[in-house]
C-alpha cells in the first residue's frame, strides 16, 4: 500500500516541476514533505495534550482551567520538546499553508515559516532551505504542490509518522538520484551498497562516522539495521560531515525527521582542510567518498598526521580518504568505504607504495569487487574496502569476495544487489571472522558455521601470497574460477546450440529483408 502511495506522489510531484531542474525542484519538495512532517507530529501531540490536560484520571490534568486557561497551557514548548517535537508557530502550521496556498505570495509564506520554524528551534538553524519565494516553478505549480503534500496522512502516532515521511523521503531522494543522473551520486548511495556495508560492518552501539556523508543515507541504514536486530533507536552516536551546503541540509532534515540525534559539525566543510571532527574516535565508519577527486589538496596537508601510510598524492584523493578514515577509528573499530577499482590495483603517485604499507600492518580485512551499474552517477567498477585498526581474528590474512556476477538488474541501466545477497556476503564474512551474524525479527538463529573457500566467490590470502602479487587487492586475482558444475554442458554442446540459434535467426533476417524488398518494389522503388 505505502509503495503504491510513493510511487502516486512521485508521478504527480515530477508532473508538476514542468521545465524545472530535478536538482533545483528536490529542495522545493523535500523541504515542503519536512515541513508537512513537523507540523503533523506537532499538531498529533497537541491533540494529546489536549486530551490529557482535560481528562481527571490523567496526571496532566490541568484542573480548573478554564477553555482559555487550556488554550494558552498548549502554547508551553516544553510539552513538546520533552517528547522531542519541534515547536512550530501558529504562522508555521501546514494548515495555514494549504489555507493561502492558491495565493499569489505562497513562496514568501513558506520562507516566512521556515524562518519562524528555525527561530524557534535551534537544532534546525541553517537547515531549512529558504528559497521558495525565487523558485523557477510556474505560476500556480507551488500551491498545487503544497496541495499534494497535503495528502500526505502521517497519522495520529510520532512513530508511526516518522517511519512513513521517513520512507517517502528516502523515496523521493533516490528518484530525485536517478533523474539526476550523474549528479544525483553526490547526494545519494544506492540503497543496496549501503546495506552491504552495514550487514558486514554490523554497527551494534558506540560512535558512527562518515566523513562525506550526502543526505545521510549510511547513518538512516545503521538505525535501521540496529533497530531490526534488537537495538533502539540511540544506541548510536552520528557523526558526519559534508562539503556541499544543500546536501549538508538534505542530511540534516534526512535525520532530523527520524528523531535521530545527530552532529554534522557546525557548517558544511572540506573533511581534508576543516576537520571538523578532529578528536573523534568512532567505532564504525561508513563512507562513499567521491571516486578519483583531483581537486582536493591544500597546502596546509603537508605532514598532515593523518598520513600514516605515506603522503597521498595530490592529483587522487582515494589513499587520503582511506587513511583519514583510519586515522578516526578507534583501536577496536571498523570501517567500510566505496571506492573505484583502481584503487586496489593502481601504483601511481605513491599509491602503490602506500597500499602495501597497509597490507603489511594488516589492516586490510576485507576487499569486496561488486558488480557494475549500481550507481547512478557513474559506470566505473567500484569495490569495498574494510578496515580494522587491530585485528582480533584471522591475523595475516584478507579476505577477499568476487561479487561482480551476482547482481539483479532493475531496469535498463541500473542493477542493484538483492538482500538475498546482501546476506550471503555478510554471512560469508561472519563465518570467516568466527562472529555469529547479528540477530533479526526473522532469523533468530544465525550461529556462525565454519569458512571456507569458494573457488569464483571467496578466498582467505595470507599477507605473503598478496605481497607476491605487488599487493595488488583485487579478489579476481585471488578468488579463482568458479567450479563447473557436474551437470553443466561441455562447450562443444554449447557451441552447436549456439550455431544453431544463430542459422535460425540469420534465416530469418534473409525472409525479413525479401520481403522489405517485395514492398518498396510494389512503391516503385527498383532493387
Amino acid at each position: 500500500m505505502l509503495d503504491d502511495i510513493k510511487k502516486t506522489l512521485w508521478a504527480t510531484a515530477d508532473k508538476l516541476r514542468a521545465n524545472m531542474d530535478a536538482a533545483d525542484y528536490k529542495h522545493l519538495v523535500l523541504g515542503l514533505i519536512f515541513v508537512k512532517y513537523i507540523s503533523d507530529t506537532f499538531a498529533a501531540r497537541r491533540a494529546d495534550l489536549t486530551k490529557r490536560l482535560t481528562d481527571p484520571a490523567d496526571a496532566y490534568f490541568f484542573h480548573e482551567a478554564g477553555p482559555g486557561d487550556i488554550e494558552a497551557e498548549l502554547e508551553d514548548r516544553d510539552y513538546y520538546k520533552e517528547v522531542n517535537a519541534f515547536w512550530v508557530p501558529e504562522p508555521a502550521r501546514w494548515e495555514a499553508l494549504r489555507a493561502a496556498a492558491k495565493q499569489p505570495d505562497i513562496g514568501k509564506r513558506i520562507d516566512d515559516a521556515l524562518t519562524l520554524i528555525e527561530a524557534e528551534n535551534p537544532k534546525l538553524k541553517g537547515i531549512l532551505d529558504k528559497r521558495y519565494a525565487r523558485g523557477q516553478l510556474p505560476d500556480g505549480k507551488l500551491g498545487e504542490l503544497v496541495d499534494l503534500v497535503s495528502t500526505i496522512g502521517f497519522g495520529d502516532k510520532p512513530s508511526t509518522a516518522r517511519d512513513i515521511l521517513g520512507q517517502v523521503y528516502e523515496y523521493f531522494l533516490g528518484m530525485f538520484a536517478s533523474a539526476e543522473g550523474k549528479r544525483g551520486g553526490q547526494f545519494y548511495t544506492p540503497a543496496s551498497i549501503v546495506k552491504t556495508l552495514v550487514s558486514i560492518l554490523n554497527p551494534h552501539s558506540g560512535q558512527v562516522y562518515d566523513p562525506c556523508c550526502g543526505s545521510g543515507g549510511m547513518f538512516v541504514q545503521s538505525e535501521k539495521f540496529i533497530e531490526a536486530h534488537g537495538g533502539k533507536l540511540g544506541d548510536v552516536s552520528i557523526y558526519g560531515q559534508e562539503s556541499n551546503p544543500t546536501t549538508w541540509r538534505l542530511a540534516a532534515m534526512n535525520l532530523a525527521i527520524r528523531g535521530i540525534d545527530f552532529n554534522l559539525g557546525r557548517e558544511p566543510g572540506d573533511t581534508f582542510s576543516r576537520n571538523q571532527h578532529p578528536d573523534l574516535r568512532a567505532d564504525f565508519i561508513l563512507a562513499n567518498p567521491p571516486f578519483n577527486i583531483s581537486d582536493w589538496w591544500h597546502g596546509s596537508l603537508i605532514g598532515d598526521a593523518r598520513w600514516v601510510y605515506g603522503d597521498p598524492p595530490q592529483g587522487n584523493a582515494n589513499y587520503a580518504w582511506l587513511q583519514h578514515m583510519l586515522h578516526h577509528l578507534k583501536p577496536t573499530g571498523r570501517a567500510g568505504i566505496v571506492l573505484a577499482n583502481g584503487s586496489m590495483s593502481s601504483s601511481q603517485n605513491s599509491e602503490g607504495e602506500i597500499r602495501a604499507a597497509m597490507v603489511d600492518a594488516d589492516v586490510v580485512e576485507v576487499m569486496v569487487a561488486l558488480p557494475g551499474q549500481l550507481f547512478f552517477n557513474t559506470q566505473i567498477p567500484a569495490c569495498l574496502w574494510f578496515l580494522v585498526k587491530q585485528k582480533t581474528h584471522r591475523k595475516g590474512e584478507v579476505l577477499f569476495i568476487d561479487a561482480r556476477k551476482v547482481a539483479t538488474m532493475i531496469s535498463r541501466v541500473q542493477s542493484e544487489l538483492t538482500d538475498e545477497v546482501i546476506e550471503r556476503i555478510a554471512q560469508t564474512v561472519s563465518n570467516w571472522r568466527g562472529e555469529p551474524l547479528a540477530k533479526n525479527s526473522e532469523n533468530n538463529s544465525c550461529p556462525s558455521t565454519a569458512y571456507i573457500d569458494i573457488p569464483g566467490f571467496c578466498r582467505s590470502v595470507p599477507l605473503a601470497e598478496i605481497a607476491q602479487h605487488g599487493h595488488v587487492l583485487t579478489p579476481g586475482r585471488y578468488v579463482g574460477a568458479e567450479e563447473v558444475e557436474d551437470n553443466d554442458e561441455d562447450f562443444a554442446t554449447k557451441m552447436q546450440q549456439l550455431t544453431e540459434k544463430l542459422g535460425e535467426q540469420m534465416a530469418k533476417g534473409a525472409e525479413l529483408d525479401q520481403l522489405i524488398r517485395q514492398k518498396l518494389g510494389g512503391l516503385g522503388y527498383g532493387f
